[in-house]
């Protein structure tokens, strides 16, 4: 059975497209607990691809309670090195617009209290953050999106500001975002990002618009039905999409900086490092730790 490269958070529909064989449920167990839910494995152009809903089956967890340690240390653990998070968005650009895909190249942190980090514990470590995506992997999928989703925009770079939810922001808060150059406004992808560069794996966010945010003039003309209606369809965009990219980075070897980006970020003296701390961490620094 080939081993599972690349992993895919989003919808809990996602993973239900035709294309998609041999599939199995898995249940993983990290050192920061359980993962939002089981996995579906599947292959897809003879890849073996792992499938997270990253609110669980039936989306019973809010933005705040997603266990974001344990969904990208399982995928660490399931030898994942990609890692492509499909996720619902506001626009805050007139230019972006619902059923557009926008693939953003920064983040701005608006939650509070989030844990975002794998360390701390008795091991420090600061990886850099400052181009928070893969561009190697933003270029495929920018690639893959212009070939395939016909019909649709696609966007590629600008700021995805991740707030902390549940409720949406006020015009007051979409009106300064806007004021801030942001593009889009989410509630869960820059922990996902954070803790991916930690791990050294590849992360690259698709935004899917849904919808503009309550800055726009004909925002309260928005019905809740329009809302799902248009999730519908970016769901089906997203199975697309993903089943496309799979096929072109099957067998491509990573040539980016995303594998080491842990190689000169360790700062804890190794002999300070406790065997426990060594264990909790095992998937993610054991090669630099012995």
């Amino acid at each position: 059975m080939p081993e599972i490269r690349i992993g895919v958070i989003g919808g809990s529909g996602l993973y239900q497209m035709r294309e998609l064989t041999s599939v199995e449920q898995r249940t993983v167990e990290t050192p920061f607990g359980g993962p939002s839910d089981d996995f579906t494995i599947g292959t897809l152009s003879g890849q073996r691809v792992a499938f997270l809903p990253r609110h669980g089956r039936g989306h019973t967890l809010l933005p705040s309670e997603i266990p974001f340690r344990a969904n990208v240390y399982a995928m660490k653990m399931l030898g994942v090195e990609r890692i492509i998070s499909i996720s619902a968005v506001g626009s805050l650009r007139e230019e972006l617009k619902p059923l557009d895909i926008v693939i953003p190249d920064q983040f701005f942190d608006r939650t509070r209290g989030r844990i975002s980090t794998f360390f701390g514990g008795g091991v420090a470590a600061h990886v850099a953050f400052a181009d928070p995506v893969c561009e190697d992997l933003a270029d495929t999928i920018e690639e893959t999106a212009r070939a395939e989703a016909q019909g649709i925009d696609v966007h590629r770079g600008g700021a995805y500001v991740c707030m902390e939810g549940p409720a949406f922001s006020t015009k007051a808060e979409s009106e300064l975002y806007r004021s801030w150059n942001m593009s889009v406004i989410g509630m869960t992808n820059l922990q996902e990002a954070k803790l991916a560069r930690e791990a050294e794996i590849c992360y690259t966010t698709v935004a899917m618009v849904t919808d503009y945010d309550c800055w726009h003039p004909d925002h309260d003309s928005v019905s809740i039905e329009m809302v799902i209606e248009c999730l519908s369809k970016n769901s089906a965009n997203a199975q697309r999409l993903v089943a496309a990219v799979v096929t072109r980075l099957a067998g491509t070897a990573r040539t980016c900086k995303c594998p080491h980006s842990l190689r000169h970020a360790i700062i804890t003296a190794r002999d300070k490092i406790t065997p426990e701390a060594k264990l909790r961490l095992k998937a993610i620094i054991g090669k630099y730790v012995e």
